[in-house]
């Protein structure tokens, strides 16, 4: 552990348990000791010099003897951690960080810069100059309310006051960043609303969709003509066929429906050339019948 020089006046806060850690660090947890020791003394005051008779002499003598030794005991203890309370990383025996992380931060590397401060920080939660850079690689990795907070509680740190410039400078750096981003968001939502609200932009998506639907489509259509095609090439590969082998080429009407329609034709013919011979038959007859009862 490494010698740390201290003050006289620092010895002052020892004298009351309690006292150091909440004026050095500002722990309130070390409240309930300060104040509990304070009431027994207190009690003791009174039970011995105003109300003398609620005990006897010798419990109050007692009581004054343990409240002395524990206050010897809490000073002590506290004269110890004294160098621990005041300059935390110069009394602990665990490295100083903070060079290393500054390393890594220049060469961007902002994650192992991050893990570095953190393991400082674990030591000293209230070193300016870690708490700074901590703020600076949030910022840097667009983290910017945790950027913003950070500052923030640094501001109040009495220590961080000699840091004044510093500190300034990073708030400006921030408010920089976050007027950018401002800026990104207006102009994104900017031209979505103006692609919302343009009519020629909607006419012009939904014409596209209507080619590429219509482009999706027209395959499916050419397979479904494709099969009625064949025939007419088969057919036309029959006559040329037909032509190359010294014959008549062929046509979709059949030879033989020709034949028995010129068959039936025929037939048709006689049958209304026998009624007429019927006819005139009849007639024949029907004329010598009148002339023989004419007769």
């Amino acid at each position: 552990m490494e010698e740390v020089s201290i003050q006289p006046k620092h010895y002052l806060t020892c004298l009351w348990p309690g006292m150091a850690e909440l004026w050095w660090r500002g722990r309130f947890s070390a409240l309930p000791a300060a104040v509990a020791f304070a009431a027994i003394v207190n009690a003791l005051l009174v039970a011995k010099f105003i109300y003398s008779d609620w005990l006897s002499g010798g419990l109050v003598l007692l009581a004054c003897w343990v409240v002395a030794a524990a206050w010897l005991v809490l000073t002590i203890r506290s004269i110890r951690e004294l160098p621990l309370l005041l300059t935390p990383l110069q009394a602990s025996e665990e490295p100083d960080r903070f060079p290393e992380a500054q390393i890594a931060f220049l060469r961007a590397d902002y994650e192992q810069a991050e893990q570095l401060l953190n393991e400082n920080l674990a030591i000293e939660p209230r070193d300016p100059p870690a708490l700074l850079l901590l703020s600076a690689i949030y910022r840097h990795t667009g983290r910017l309310h945790a950027s913003k907070l950070l500052l923030t509680e640094i501001r109040k740190l009495e220590v961080a006051e000699p840091w004044g410039l510093e500190f300034a400078a990073e708030q400006a750096r921030l408010e920089r960043d976050v007027a950018a981003r401002e800026e990104e968001i207006d102009e994104a939502d900017d031209d979505t609303s103006a692609d919302s609200d343009n009519p020629e932009t909607g006419g012009t998506a939904a014409e596209d969709v209507s080619a590429d639907v219509d482009v999706e489509s027209t395959p499916s259509q050419t397979d479904h003509q494709t099969p009625h095609a064949e025939p007419e090439s088969s057919v036309g590969e029959q006559e040329d066929d037909e032509k190359q082998s010294g014959e008549e080429p062929s046509s979709d009407i059949d030879h033989t429906d020709v034949a028995n329609q010129a068959d039936a034709g025929a037939v048709n013919d006689a049958s209304d050339e026998d009624g007429r011979n019927d006819q005139s038959d009849e007639v024949r007859l029907r004329d010598d019948y009148f002339s023989e009862r004419a007769a």
